[in-house]
C-alpha cells in the first residue's frame, strides 16, 4: 500500500500507544483464527470460505499489530468454485510449524480435509493435497507427539455428515499426507446442544489439551478438555464466556505463548454484518488449567477484557491490516479477494500507470451479486468512508462498473459511459434508487457506512461535497462472512467482452460529519433527473 501524496488514517487502531490495546485487535472478518509463534514472530490464518486468494497469512511481533503478508491458497481445489459458492470453500483451518515447515490443514466441507505447506509463510505454498475425503469433515488440527507419532483431530458438520457434537482423533502419517486409520471419537456432547467444533490440540506438562468452542457461533463459549492420554478420557472446563459483557460468543481461536512465557488466547466475536472480529485475551494457568480473560468472581470461567496491557511492550508502531490502495504497486494488494476462483487476466496494473484496470466478465441480466469477479475487502470498522475514482471508455453499451457492497443483499453505485455522458445509478437489491448524469467522470464515488451498517452511496466533488444518490440502505452479512465492499466491472452483452474500468485509488478513512448538499450541480455539471436506461 502506498500513500504517496495522500494522508491516510485508519478507521480502527487497537494499539493505544501507551502500552495498552483495545479489543478487537482485528476489527475485520478474520473468522476462526488460528495463531502460532515461531521464535519472536506470530502468524495468523483464518477461514476464507468462497473468497480467493484464500487462507490469509498475517504477521505480528506483539499479537496486537497485524499486517497481511500473504495468502496460502490461490484458488480452491475444485472446478465448481469458478462460480460463486456462498458459505462454502475454506472453513476453519489450523496453522502449525513442525519439522522446519509451516503447515495449514483446512477443510472444504463438501470435499474433505486438505494440507498445504511452506518453508516461508510469506512465500509460495504447496498445492493442496487431500488428506481425508468425505462430506462434513471440518475444523482439522494436526498434532505431532513427542514419540514421533502424528494425529489429526476434526469435528463434524451435521448438515453434511449427519453427525454433530463429536470430536474425532485419527492416526496420521508423520508427513501429513494421509490418515492411517479410523481412530476414535474422544469428546462427545448431547447432539441436541449447539455445536461443538473447532478443536485445537496442545500438550503441556504431560497433559493433552483440546481447545474447542461450543454453544453456537453468536451465543457460545470456549471449552478446554484435558487428559493424560491423547485418546482420553477427557475432562472439561468452560474457560471463557460472555458473562455480562458486550462480547457475545467469545470462542474459537488459538492458545499461544510469548517468548517470555506468558500465554494469550485469540478468539472471534460474531458481529453480524461486520463478520467475526478477533479479540485478544490474557491467559493464566492454575492447576494446569488455562484460565482465559478476567475473573469476575470466585468462579473459574473468565470473561472477555475490552482493554489490557500489551503482551509485549517492544515499541512497535501501531499497525492494522492493509486497506487503502493507491494502485502504484505492480501486484494487487494483499487486502483484496475475489468472490470465486479467479484468473490473473481479470485485471492489470500496467496498462494505465497508477490505476487498477478491471476487465469485464459477462453476467446474465446484470446480477452483480452473481459476478465471479467482484474484487472486495472486509469492512475495517463499525463506521468508515471509502472513496474511489473511476474512468470508463465510451461506446460499450453493456459495460457496467463501480462501487459495490455485498452480503445477503447487494447494493452498488453503477457507472456507465454512454452518449458522451457518465451515467450513474444506485442499485439496491436489483432496484434502481437514484440516477445522475455527468459530462465527465466523477471526481470520486463514495460509500459512507455509519454505526449499525447504514450505508449511503454517492458522488464527491469539491463544489458539492458528498452528494448522495438514492436512499440509504442496511448492509447485511453474507453466508458465514461479514459484509464486504469493493469494485466490479461486468458486461451484460454476451457478444462484447471488450472495454475496461480504470480505478485511480481506493481509500478508507474514519467517518466524520458530512453534509449531503443535494445541490443542483455536481462537478460543475447539471443534475439530470432522467431515468438511466437498464441494459
Amino acid at each position: 500500500m502506498s500513500q504517496a501524496g495522500h494522508s491516510h488514517s485508519y478507521p480502527w487502531v487497537p494499539d493505544q500507544g501507551d502500552g495498552t490495546f483495545r479489543n478487537p485487535v482485528l476489527h475485520a472478518d478474520y473468522s476462526d483464527p488460528d495463531v502460532i509463534r515461531v521464535g519472536a514472530d506470530f502468524y495468523l490464518t483464518s477461514s476464507s470460505f468462497n473468497c480467493t486468494p484464500g487462507l490469509p497469512i498475517l504477521h505480528s511481533r506483539d499479537l496486537v499489530n497485524w499486517r497481511i503478508i500473504n495468502h496460502a491458497l490461490k484458488n480452491l481445489p475444485h472446478p465448481r468454485y469458478s462460480e460463486v459458492q456462498p458459505g462454502q470453500g475454506v472453513w476453519a483451518p489450523a496453522l502449525r510449524h513442525h519439522a522446519g515447515r509451516f503447515w495449514i490443514f483446512f477443510p472444504t466441507p463438501d470435499e474433505g480435509i486438505y494440507v498445504i505447506t511452506a518453508s516461508d509463510p510469506a512465500a509460495e505454498w504447496s498445492a493442496p493435497q487431500l488428506v481425508l475425503a468425505g462430506k462434513g469433515l471440518i475444523d482439522p488440527c494436526p498434532f505431532w507427539d513427542d514419540d514421533g507419532k502424528a494425529y489429526l483431530a476434526h469435528a463434524y458438520a451435521g448438515s453434511r455428515a449427519g453427525i454433530r457434537n463429536k470430536l474425532h482423533i485419527r492416526p496420521m502419517a508423520p508427513d501429513g499426507s494421509r490418515t492411517l486409520g479410523k481412530g476414535r471419537v474422544v469428546v462427545e456432547i448431547d447432539p441436541s446442544l449447539p455445536a461443538l467444533e473447532g478443536p485445537k490440540l496442545h500438550k503441556r506438562h504431560g497433559w493433552y489439551y483440546i481447545s474447542a468452542p461450543a454453544g453456537g457461533v453468536a451465543t457460545g463459549w470456549q471449552s478446554i478438555f484435558r487428559s493424560r492420554s491423547i485418546h482420553g478420557p477427557y475432562e472439561e472446563r468452560v474457560v471463557l464466556a460472555q458473562r455480562g459483557t458486550a462480547i457475545n460468543g467469545p470462542h474459537q481461536g488459538a492458545l499461544v505463548d510469548t517468548p517470555g512465557g506468558d500465554w494469550w488466547f485469540l478468539h472471534f466475536q460474531d458481529k453480524g454484518l461486520y463478520g467475526r472480529v478477533v479479540h485478544l485475551q490474557p491467559v493464566r494457568w492454575e492447576d494446569d488449567w488455562p484460565l482465559v480473560g478476567e475473573a469476575q468472581d470466585e468462579k473459574l470461567v473468565g470473561r472477555p477484557v475490552l482493554q489490557h496491557r500489551k503482551p509485549l511492550l517492544n515499541g512497535h508502531i501501531p499497525a492494522v491490516p492493509q486497506d487503502s490502495d493507491e494502485f502504484e504497486s505492480p501486484a494487487l494488494g494483499l487486502q483484496w479477494q475475489w468472490t470465486s476462483n479467479h484468473e490473473d487476466s481479470w485485471f492489470n496494473l500496467t496498462e494505465h500507470a497508477g490505476h487498477l484496470r478491471l476487465l469485464p466478465r459477462f453476467v446474465l441480466n446484470g446480477e452483480i451479486a452473481k459476478a465471479p469477479n467482484l474484487l472486495l475487502q472486509k469492512f475495517p470498522a463499525t463506521e468508515f468512508v471509502v472513496e474511489t475514482r473511476i474512468e470508463l471508455p465510451a461506446g460499450h453499451a453493456g459495460l457496467h462498473a463501480g462501487l459495490v457492497v455485498t452480503g445477503e443483499s447487494c447494493a452498488a453505485l453503477d457507472v456507465q459511459h454512454l452518449g458522451g455522458e457518465y451515467q450513474l445509478r444506485v442499485v439496491i437489491g436489483g432496484e434502481t434508487g437514484g440516477v445522475l448524469a455527468l459530462k465527465g467522470p466523477p471526481s470520486a464515488i463514495s460509500l459512507r457506512v455509519a454505526e449499525g451498517g447504514i450505508c449511503s452511496l454517492g458522488v464527491v466533488s469539491t463544489e458539492a461535497g458528498f452528494y448522495q444518490l438514492g436512499p440509504s440502505f442496511q448492509a447485511t452479512p453474507g453466508q458465514w462472512i461479514g459484509a464486504k465492499v469493493g469494485l466490479y466491472c461486468i458486461t451484460t452483452d454476451v457478444l462484447d467482452a471488450s472495454g475496461h474500468a480504470d480505478f485511480a485509488w481506493f481509500r478508507f478513512r474514519p467517518l466524520k460529519q458530512t453534509v449531503d448538499f443535494r445541490k443542483s450541480k455536481v462537478n460543475g455539471n447539471e443534475h439530470s433527473a432522467s431515468r438511466i436506461p437498464t441494459h
